[in-house]
């Protein structure tokens, strides 16, 4: 027998020695039902390849069709419990720092940044979480934040013209953003302690918090926000158009709601509250743009002990998935759940929707404290580019889904101003 024939017997027997080992282990277990897949790899490449595609739900509906609404796999070299349960989803971010901690894949840390809010566990991630949503609450947007948001749209469709890559307008350069912080933190940092006074914003709270953050930690972490807003929102911004664009009806019932409150005002006006609350059949697009994009698709937790929910064992050690994303495309909770429908959230229909079904910002104690404001920051949006703009799509673009929810080519449009006289949209 060659030596070649000889190593690949032997890793076939490892191989098979490994699988009986596990099936042994966790036979004395009731495991949700599923498949481990492969020794090592699982169904990581499966999951990939799904969400690489335009339509990356065969992933979840063959198995949610064969096992139900939680399943056990094995993805990113770890056995993960998914769940596409609107109660167990609850249960999971319920008990975040009790039964479960935050764990999410490698690959997706080193996306968020290591100081990242996302996965910052304990008294820190309580301290920094309520930080960082005293500074985001409906007031603060409502007396300070409202009009440096309605200011800075206006200035940035100022300079449309023609072909927009819609995605890549919505974004920041990270590293020039970096630096500016950076020079920011120090310059304040020097004055504080030169004079003993400190701004109120997050970054003075940040400085008087006494956590002894370094300039690096206070950058990252600040960084780690903006880039997570303006991810989140650019991608949200632009799924909305896109969705509106292939839904002329709602586009135009929104052009309508939304040329009522123009004409209401004053050329070039700033947005007024009063306005923003008149934005009825907006909230209805916003809820659903949320719905239908999930952006944020689930959670990875971590199980600190072995967890028995719904007859099941969820070993220690164990990741779960909650899938936000499953729970939102199921037609048992939202009919035709996978057509953009924002119809569906009139005459107060949100209120009637379990609050477990519909979770575009999370729950529990990582509830995204930043929900109010992407809220009004789409809505603004959605106000001043649908006041000013017509526009067309330049050429057809996908929806792709991994690493993160986006549009493959930045989704091109060609936009005209409304007073120009032309056949977009």
């Amino acid at each position: 027998m060659s030596s070649f024939t000889s190593l690949l017997f032997s890793c076939a027997a490892i191989a098979a020695f490994l699988i009986l080992l596990r099936r042994w282990r966790y036979r004395r277990l009731r495991l949700p039902p599923g498949s481990l897949g492969l020794p090592f790899i699982g169904e990581t490449l499966q999951l990939i390849s799904a969400y690489k595609s335009d339509n990356p739900e065969p992933f979840m509906d063959r198995r949610l069709n064969r096992y139900g609404l939680v399943f056990t796999t094995h993805v990113f070299g770890e056995p993960t419990v998914f769940s596409a349960e609107p109660e167990m989803n609850r249960f999971v971010l319920a008990n975040e720092g009790k039964l479960f901690e935050c764990s999410y894949p490698g690959s997706i840390s080193n996306l968020l940044g290591k100081h990242s809010l996302l996965l910052m566990k304990g008294n820190l991630h309580k301290k920094m979480h309520s930080l960082t949503m005293s500074f985001a609450n409906s007031w603060i947007i409502k007396d300070h934040l409202l009009v440096d948001v309605d200011r800075l749209i206006r200035l940035n469709l100022d300079s449309w013209s023609d072909r927009v890559l819609l995605m890549e307008e919505a974004k920041k350069a990270r590293t020039k953003v970096a630096e500016a912080l950076t020079l920011v933190v120090r310059e304040r940092r020097k004055g504080s302690e030169s004079d003993g006074n400190r701004k109120k914003d997050m970054l003075g709270a940040l400085l008087a918090s006494g956590e002894q953050f370094s300039d690096e930690e206070i950058v990252d972490f600040m960084l780690a926000l903006l880039v997570a807003g303006y991810e989140t929102t650019s991608t949200i911004m632009t799924l909305a158009v896109k969705f509106l664009t292939e839904t002329p009806l709602a586009l135009a019932q929104l052009k309508e709601e939304h040329d009522q409150i123009r004409s209401k005002s004053k050329t070039g006006a700033p947005l007024e509250w009063s306005d923003y609350k008149s934005m009825i059949f907006t909230q209805c697009v916003v809820n659903e743009t949320l719905r239908m994009a999930n952006i944020i698709g689930g959670i990875f937790r971590r199980a600190t002990t072995d967890i028995n929910i719904n007859g099941y064992t969820i070993p220690k050690g164990w990741k779960v998935f909650a899938s936000f994303r499953a729970v939102h495309l199921n037609p048992n909770h939202f009919k035709d759940a996978r057509s953009f429908n924002p119809w569906r959230w009139q005459n107060n229909s949100e209120a009637t929707i379990p609050v477990n079904v519909y979770t575009p910002f999370g729950g529990g104690p990582r509830l995204c404290p930043g929900y109010e404001l992407a809220r009004v920051v789409l809505s603004v949006f959605l106000h001043r580019f649908i006041t000013i703009f017509s526009w067309v799509p330049a050429e057809e673009d996908r929806l792709v889904f991994f690493p993160t929810t986006r549009t493959q080519k930045r989704y091109p449009i060609i936009v005209k101003r409304r007073e120009e006289s032309s056949p977009c949209i």
